[in-house]
């Protein structure tokens, strides 16, 4: 080939390269994907798509999804959850009966084993784990109301086990013999800033209706590497004791009820319908409202704290109401709204040294997740935790945190950048995702709209007190409620879904909310944008990395776009620039 060929070839190969990156940053729409460095954006709202029913009815307790398909021996409910660090996993599982009634009698948690089996190949099972076991009950000391006592419910930590490696598990108890089938998943990469999950979803308010099953049949589809459940899981208080149908308002149905009952069982069924995806993907769950919980002697949240096994002793906070662990370079805590958040209590110790522990050079993005939003601009829970945003929320600015997840809220919204309810360049992206899809439908109505600006007392929590704040500056100063959609709200929109969260590298993550709707038809995302890291503008109290991150550490004004564009034109033109020396070659 003669040298005007090869030149001509080499452009060409440069124009592929062009087109491969333009490609690589456009949104499954096909606009261009926008980055937190285009913002603070326009706030933008979209109401409930009139087609759509605002939620449906809970799965019946018959339905396949939630019966029980295995002999009480043997295992079922199987799910697993992240330790601190990739070196260990929780196996959980449950076997017997639970029972229900006016009289029942707890099962002996020590009458069988808890024996995870598990190797790096399937079929071989070189290394073998013991565990621990345990009942709890749900008692009401009621005339008509009915007991619960659990099966047994198993937890198993291995522990030695290698990063980003497959491993193949059964579990039960071998002497019975009773082991379940072969089940198996992959442990998160070490902490590093260029390893990362594949992809996280995100996950609020979930419930067990239909609208749930096609929120979680979607994130099967999308193949996440970790799930965040950010919060009210079953909504097994929507019934009476005696079961039947669900209630999307209980107070209304059931106005006479003596105590805010719960039908455990729903916590069974929720269980089987979880385990295709929970048995082999890890996940992380925290405590929300509907996991309260009231029974006799003034006892809450005995389901949730049996049931999941969480790092809470390996993240030294030594309680399941909040936690923190490591997923390759994210640093995840999750907090418990439901319990002493104050400056003063044990969480918030715990809280700041958990922060001021964090490597941001191995782990440098920080993300945090509890229930109930701090920044709401819907009409359900308007500002119903404004008490522990004024207490946390400098220490996670101090700490400079990345993203937050929430809940709580039935609805999507995304924030702007913010502080102190401030746009702010170095504040944390606020995402709310309780659109899970349970029993209580959707939220249409916000704070904004005319006549639906709630009163402070109207939104009660259910732990803490009340912290009304009337805006001090801007549109709504000397306001409870803003006049229009507030500045620090980017995009709000009443439709249920789930989001994924994709960590490209040090700087760059790209947050994907899926609606359910769209899941039957082109699946293009509802909501889309980069996170931009920026450690130059923003820098925590603790030590960034100086050294850049896999792909380059760009500049403040750099859009991940170009970062994109430049590592696809680089491995276009590697691999076409060798087939061409080939041709001059030959």
């Amino acid at each position: 080939m003669e040298a005007p060929e090869v030149l001509t070839h080499l452009i060409a190969i440069l124009a592929l390269a062009e087109a491969a990156g333009m490609m690589a940053v456009m949104g499954q729409g096909g606009g261009a994907i926008p980055t937190t460095l285009d913002g603070p954006f326009e706030p933008v709202t979209r109401r409930l798509d009139p087609s759509l029913r605002m939620g449906s009815d809970d799965l019946p307790m018959d339905d396949p999804r939630l019966k029980k398909n295995v002999t009480s021996s043997f295992p079922e409910q199987i799910s697993l959850a992240l330790s601190s660090d990739p070196s260990s996993m929780w196996v959980s599982w449950i076997t017997g009966d639970a029972q229900i009634g006016k009289n029942v009698t707890p099962l002996d948690p020590s009458s069988v084993a808890s024996e995870v089996q598990y190797g790096t190949e399937s079929g071989k099972y070189t290394s073998k784990q013991d565990g621990m076991s345990a009942v709890y009950s749900q008692l009401y000391p009621f005339e008509g109301l009915l007991n619960y006592t659990s099966g047994i419910i198993h937890h198993v930590r291995l522990e030695g086990l290698k990063s980003a490696t497959t491993y193949y598990f059964k579990c039960g108890d071998s002497s019975v013999p009773a082991m379940s089938d072969e089940y198996s998943f992959k442990t998160m990469p070490s902490p590093s800033p260029n390893a990362y999950p594949t992809r996280i979803a995100v996950i609020g308010d979930l419930g067990l209706t239909s609208n749930s099953s096609t929120t979680i049949d979607h994130v099967i589809k999308n193949d996440p590497a970790l799930v965040l459940m950010v919060g009210d899981l079953t909504y097994a208080n929507q019934y009476l004791t005696t079961g039947g149908q669900g209630a999307s308002c209980f107070s209304c149905l059931f106005a006479n009820a003596p105590i805010r009952e719960t039908y455990q069982p729903r916590w069974d069924g929720w269980g089987r319908f979880m385990e295709p995806l929970t048995s082999r993907v890890p996940m992380m769950v925290i405590e929300g409202n509907h996991e309260i919980e009231p029974q006799v002697d003034g006892i809450t949240f005995q389901s949730y704290l049996t049931r999941f096994a969480v790092p809470s002793e390996e993240s030294r906070s030594n309680s399941s109401f909040y936690y923190s662990f490591n997923a390759g370079g994210i640093h995840f805590i999750m907090l418990g709204a439901y319990v002493d958040y104050k400056t003063t209590g044990t969480q918030y110790s715990w809280l700041m040294d958990d922060l001021h522990r964090v490597n941001r050079s191995l782990t440098p993005w920080v993300v945090a997740a509890w229930h109930p939003p701090w920044y709401n601009s819907y009409n359900s829970h308007y500002q119903e935790f404004e008490c522990m945003r004024q207490e946390m929320e400098a220490l996670l600015y101090q700490y400079k945190v990345d993203i937050v997840f929430n809940g709580h809220v039935h609805a999507y919204e995304r924030m702007n950048r913010v502080y102190n309810y401030t746009l702010d360049p170095c504040g944390p992206l606020y995402i709310t995702v309780g659109d899970g899809g349970n029993i209580e439908k959707v939220d249409v109505d916000f704070a904004d709209d005319p006549g639906k600006c709630p009163k402070p007392e109207d939104n009660k929590p259910e732990f803490g007190g009340l912290c009304p704040l009337n805006f001090s500056n801007g549109p709504a100063e000397g306001k409870f409620c803003w006049s229009n959609q507030p500045e620090w709200s980017a995009y709000r929109e009443s439709s249920f879904g789930h989001g994924i969260l994709e960590i490209v590298n040090s700087t760059y993550a790209l947050w994907t909310w899926h609606r359910n709707q769209d899941a039957y038809k082109e699946d293009k995302p509802g909501d889309q944008i980069f996170i931009v890291r920026r450690p130059e503008l923003c820098s925590p109290t603790v030590k960034e990395s100086s050294d850049p991150p896999q792909g380059g550490q760009e500049s403040e004004h750099t859009s991940p776009s170009s970062t994109i564009i430049l590592s696809f034109k680089m491995m276009w033109v590697m691999s076409l620039l060798v087939a061409s020396v080939g041709i001059a070659v030959r």
